[in-house]
């Protein structure tokens, strides 16, 4: 356990530490070399410049302290670094590397602000260092010592032009990455709505069905037969405690905080698929079933389920049929499922005539997994659900078959 904490606490340290650097390194890319090479440049240009005293250098840490607010106070940084280098300037002192500051300031600006607002300020930064250091160029002393007008103003202009341009560049880089982890979170959530509203359709809905017919059972049967009937209430009791946890598990994803790992309940599959017959078979179907299916992946197990159960639902709530035909097996990389009733054949509606999404969840589920789904009409009466959903490489375990037959 004190492993564990001491790991744990490394993982808060870090960002911790790195935070701090991230805020440092920009002052001591100002204070370093102002303290180290301002002396070193004066004595390259003693014939026009002032010799470094302890304002130099308290200009140097004073613009290498405000920097250390530039990532909440950008503009403060600025306007400190820009204050500091013009003074410098015009007391005289050497050009060197108090100049870092320029760069360093317009740099921050560029990478917190929008590009309008961070165009505004470091052009006012640029005009202030310009003209503080075009007084010293319009000196005779700064002309006979081969100092342009011209290069002072490339150089000043880079000093700003080059770390707004750089930083909001990155700046930009990053909200565009931000806006594409922000649709891919909300395209995360919306597939994760669907799935849930495809599960409770196919959960809640085949619970509801079966609930449905074994009612009509029951009623048909109370007076005549109340071991059937007693029978028949205990298969609707069943169906309908699958169907609430299958309710429950769902809304337990949606009440989990986000990033916590959800509760869910056992996953379904073809294992369940000879408590699916005899459910459908005691709503009154006569089912066939031939299951030849080995070990499979729990996304194609689930999926290859959720279709059979969708199908014979449709039996149920549909297509008025009494017998119906169940084939699924697997041959070598793919499951191949059929699903085939002698009813109406007029496809899945509801009760008001209109189609159902019932087709269209089975699809998407095939679909998702590289499969295909189709279903229709059988030219011999009847309707007919064929799936196919591929089963990746190294699931091939020995057959556990499950034939089955109505009784």
């Amino acid at each position: 356990m004190t492993g564990e904490r001491e790991r744990g606490g490394d993982r808060v340290r870090q960002p911790d530490l790195r935070r701090l650097w991230n805020a440092l390194w920009p002052a001591l890319l100002v204070l370093v070399p102002g303290l180290f090479g301002t002396r070193g440049a004066s004595s390259e240009q003693t014939d026009w410049s002032r010799p470094p005293e302890p304002l130099a250098y308290g200009l140097v840490v004073f613009a290498a302290a405000s920097v250390l607010a530039q990532r909440r106070r950008p503009g403060l940084t600025l306007v400190c670094c820009g204050g500091a280098v013009v003074t410098y300037l015009l007391v005289g002192y050497a050009y060197g590397p108090m100049l870092i500051a320029v760069p360093v300031a317009a740099a921050g600006v560029a990478d917190a602000w929008p590009l309008r607002r961070a165009l505004t300020w470091n052009g006012g930064l640029f005009l202030a260092v310009h003209l503080a250091g075009a007084v010293r160029f319009g000196t005779e002393t700064a002309a006979r010592h081969n100092m342009p007008y011209l290069g002072w103003l490339a150089a000043s202009l880079a000093a700003v032009a080059v770390p707004t341009a750089a930083w909001a560049a990155v700046r930009i880089r990053r909200e565009s990455e931000e806006g594409v982890r922000s649709a891919l979170a909300r395209r995360a959530a919306s597939e994760e709505r669907l799935r849930m509203a495809q599960e409770l359709h196919d959960s809640v809905g085949h619970g509801l069905a079966v609930i449905a017919m074994q009612a009509g059972v029951a009623l048909h049967v109370l007076d005549r037969n109340p071991a059937k009937a007693r029978q028949t209430l205990e298969a609707i009791r069943d169906a309908s405690r699958e169907s609430l946890e299958s309710l429950r598990a769902e809304l337990n994803v949606l009440r989990t905080p986000e990033g916590d790992p959800a509760p869910r309940r056992a996953g379904l599959g073809m294992d369940d698929a000879g408590v699916l017959l005899d459910r459908i078979r005691a709503g009154g179907v006569t089912v066939d079933a031939d299951i030849q299916v080995r070990h499979l992946p729990p996304d194609v197990d689930l999926a290859a389920y959720r279709i059979l159960q969708e199908s014979l639902t449709n039996v149920l709530r549909h297509a008025r049929a009494t017998r119906a035909g169940v084939r699924v097996r697997q041959d070598d990389d793919v499951v191949l499922l059929d699903v085939a009733d002698d009813g109406a054949g007029s496809g899945p509606l509801s009760p008001d005539g209109h189609r159902g999404t019932g087709i269209a969840g089975m699809t998407a589920r095939a679909v998702a997994l590289g499969g295909e789904l189709v279903a229709g009409p059988r030219p011999d009466g009847g309707f007919a659900v064929h799936a196919r959903l591929p089963v990746p490489a190294g699931h091939g375990l020995p057959a556990a078959g499950m034939p089955g037959s109505a009784p």
